[in-house]
């Protein structure tokens, strides 16, 4: 039964979430020759990176209550075109402030894919395979890094053709994928069990009985209003939100800095692409059999944060080692790390809040989380341009990814209280 879903669901997801990520990490492949031509030094770099989570964060509440109205099909459409739409347009920036400007708007168009598809997945997938459905699903991060840094590199080959150098077309061309599977998107997905034609009707009644069930035994369902103040005053909220904000951090610092911390060891943007796929291919590995062992054992908390100490290590390392082979080591840790946390993370939030209080809760501990993601590209390029060297940001990011390691288990005595609101 989960198998069907599986296969239904999951790599319809994965798919959309690899080309999202894509295009809003691609920059770092971009910058080999833009930074040049737009006038970017690295602190500006940095700050238009960050800046994508300005956007970002203010539309993830507002987004994910929208969804549960009109349901997720169409609104996952929506966002999915308007993201490809921003993203090709992102080959016309002229200089430093659209460029900024550009990535707030990318970030705003983004918004609502992410946690919309966790609660997406949430309505579908029972307790007992929710971990694994996530992990999946979050794989196409690393997995993007696998197939697309290749592309990315290969495009940044490009001589500049039909007025448009090298880095205007890995905009364009990478950007139209999403613009065509946004419209497939009212195709393939299906709003709620109930509505699954393409699942046996035993099976469906199967899957309805059962979601209804855990719902049933969960927290009662608040109205939107209310659950937004209620997850607002939710310590276990905040606190998975400081924990994801660490992993953000982690994440991002990698996809937007990895590639030119690869291209300064004096390798061609061909050989970057390749070098830099690698550590994504033990993390895809590493976060499903993470997950995978999460399920088997029903054990969230550790699994988070084992995670979470991995990638602290791996960012420091990164930051001192001189010769490639230590570089792309400690990357795969340090992408194992932010990567591997995720699974079992994302499947704490479903264990206190149901309905619209999960649609809030699961909104607000991303919004609040990336700020992480902001923090972790722009301390690394100030840091960067400061003084020379991408040690410092790398570790203040692990510093970072220390500190969701030991909120998690601080955590951990929380997780059985009924109500932990303050």
């Amino acid at each position: 039964m989960t198998r069907k879903l599986q296969g239904r669901i999951l790599p319809f997801v994965m798919l959309l979430y690899l080309v999202s990520f894509l295009d809003r990490a691609n920059v770092g492949f971009a910058a080999f020759s833009m930074n040049q031509a737009l006038g970017l030094t690295p602190a500006m770099f940095g700050l238009g990176g960050g800046l994508f989570f300005a956007g970002y964060i203010a539309g993830q509440v507002p987004s994910n209550l929208t969804l549960l109205r009109v349901g997720a099909r169409v609104w996952i459409a929506r966002v999915v075109v308007a993201w490809g739409v921003v993203s090709m347009a992102s080959a016309f920036v002229v200089g430093p402030r659209s460029f900024c400007a550009m990535r707030v708007l990318l970030g705003l168009a983004e918004s609502g894919f992410f946690p919309g598809t966790l609660l997406y997945l949430s309505l579908w997938f029972p307790a007992r395979q929710r971990a694994m459905a996530i992990a999946g699903f979050m794989a196409a991060a690393p997995l993007s890094t696998v197939l697309g840094s290749p592309i990315s590199g290969a495009l940044m080959e490009l001589p500049r053709w039909a007025g448009l150098a090298n880095w205007q077309w890995l905009y364009i061309i990478e950007g139209l994928p999403a613009i065509v599977l946004g419209f497939l998107t009212l195709k393939v997905l299906t709003d709620r069990p109930e509505q699954a034609a393409w699942l046996d009707a035993d099976e469906r009644d199967w899957l309805v009985e059962r979601l209804n069930s855990e719902r049933a035994a969960g927290p009662a369902h608040a109205s939107n209003m209310a659950a937004v103040w209620a997850v607002l005053r939710d310590v276990r909220v905040l606190v998975l939100a400081v924990v994801y904000s660490g992993t953000s951090a982690g994440l991002y610092a990698i996809g937007f800095w990895a590639p030119l911390l690869i291209k300064q060891l004096g390798y061609s943007a061909l050989k970057v692409g390749w070098l830099n796929a690698l550590p994504s291919v033990v993390a895809v590995a590493g976060m499903v059999a993470w997950a995978r062992n999460s399920d088997r054992s029903q054990e969230r908390i550790v699994h988070s944060a084992i995670p979470c100490l991995v990638g602290c290590m791996g960012l420091v390392w990164a930051g001192y080692a001189h010769a490639a082979a230590a570089v792309i080591v400690a990357l795969a840790l340090a992408s194992f790390g932010v990567n591997g946390a995720k699974g079992p993370l994302w499947a704490i939030p479903s264990l206190f809040l149901s309905g619209a209080s999960a649609a809030a809760g699961i909104a607000l501990i991303n919004s609040l989380g990336n700020l992480g993601g902001f923090v972790g590209p722009e301390v690394i390029g100030w840091i960067k341009g400061r003084w020379g060297s991408y040690a410092g940001g790398l570790d203040v990011v692990g510093a970072m990814m220390a500190i969701s390691a030991v909120s998690i288990l601080a955590m951990r005595r929380r997780m059985g209280r009924p109500d932990d609101a303050t």
